[in-house]
């Protein structure tokens, strides 16, 4: 899967690069199985996904449950494919605030 693999967030559009990687490099994980993980900030949380057709082009939807600061949350979001290693996404908390990213491949 195109998606697969870690992803170092470097930009968002709802928070600046002091929050974002405040506590570790923001990033978002993909495994091939949809699963994965990530962290921006105080939120961090478990991702299950897929690649769904959207528009005529494919993106990786995801759910995700985890926490905001030390609180329960969860959320949805959305990755497509900007360059060979660059991703375009969004990610939503639930009642909450939402933001595009903008990520590239580590590994």
């Amino acid at each position: 899967m195109q998606f697969t693999g870690t992803w170092h967030i470097h930009e968002m559009e709802m928070w600046d690069e002091d929050y974002f990687n405040m506590e570790v490099q923001a990033y978002i994980k993909i495994g091939a199985d949809g699963l994965g993980d990530f962290q921006f900030g105080l939120v961090s949380g478990q991702i299950d996904g897929e690649v769904e057709q959207c528009g005529g082009e494919k993106r990786f939807a995801f759910t995700w449950e985890g926490n905001d600061e030390s609180d329960p949350a969860l959320g949805a979001g959305w990755l497509r494919m900007k360059g060979e290693d660059t991703v375009e996404g969004k990610i939503k908390l639930h009642l909450g605030d939402s933001s595009l990213f903008w990520a590239r491949r580590v590994e």
